[in-house]
């Protein structure tokens, strides 16, 4: 079954994450759902999914994508997820993957080949994303020597278009298009008060370990985009290099005059 690995991995008496019993309803039109998910667990990463045959298709981005069509993204396959994952938003408070899912973006994907699972086979398939953030001609191509797990490692690579650009576009765009402005810090805070206000999960041990750590980072993180935000990190350094630059003071400009004059 396709979300067997799905649902071997998870306790869902202990997890948020869907457990993929409900089939998704299908659309008018025929509109194939894509999302891209930032998951904030052991180590940062973003997760892509895109919808085929009931499931999402998923891979690991560990640097998250790039518009760059000079970058090429690392992408390790993973296992299938129900279609109800694609638009999940919140804390995963143990187990596998725990840690804090944001929304990073969403939209719907279009195939630019005849035959999909023909292009999966293969390891080429080129797609069409439409997103909040991601848009334009993209190309999947799986790769050998990369990874050791039991899913394949491919290559994320954006074409040359109109949406292609030098932008680091995750830092650009680092907040959740699911709760507007939000970042990994004010999703544990909606979603698990609790663990915000206590800084410290319910349990202890490697989890509970695990837990502080990502608390930590989220806050740091929600830091940094505020003195991005606000200009604060630049100013310091330009006020450093203008210090050096600042004329004599009026009054040593007047008594070396009075020397001169004397001489």
């Amino acid at each position: 079954m396709p979300l067997d690995e799905y649902r071997k991995k998870r306790d869902f008496s202990k997890t948020p994450e869907p457990d993929g019993s409900t089939a998704p309803a299908r659309k008018k039109g025929g509109e194939l759902f894509f999302s891209v998910q930032k998951h904030l667990a052991s180590h940062l990463h973003y997760d892509l999914r895109l919808e085929w045959n009931g499931v999402l298709l998923s891979w690991a981005i560990p640097k998250g994508p790039s518009i760059d069509p000079a970058d090429k993204r690392l992408a390790m396959q993973t296992e299938d997820h129900p279609y109800a994952y694609g638009t999940f938003e919140g804390v995963i408070p143990e187990g596998y993957g725990a840690g804090i899912v944001m929304l990073w973006d969403r939209g719907t994907w279009t195939p630019e080949v005849p035959d999909v699972d023909a292009a999966l086979r293969k390891g080429d398939l080129k797609f069409t994303l439409d997103g909040f953030k991601l848009k334009g001609s993209w190309a999947l191509i799986r790769t050998r020597g990369f990874g050791g797990g039991s899913k394949p490692s491919w290559l994320l690579i954006k074409h040359k278009d109109e949406w292609a650009g030098p932008v680091a576009i995750a830092e650009f765009a680092p907040l959740s298009v699911k709760t507007p402005e939000a970042d990994f810090a004010d999703i544990l805070a909606a979603d698990n008060p609790d663990v915000w206000t206590s800084n410290a999960p319910a349990k202890t041990g490697d989890t509970g370990k695990l837990f502080q750590r990502i608390i930590r980072q989220a806050v740091e993180m929600k830091e940094q985009g505020k003195k991005r935000t606000s200009g604060d990190e630049e100013p310091k350094a330009e006020g450093k290099r203008q210090k050096a630059k600042v004329p004599p003071k009026p009054k040593a400009k007047a008594k070396k005059a009075k020397k001169a004059k004397k001489a």
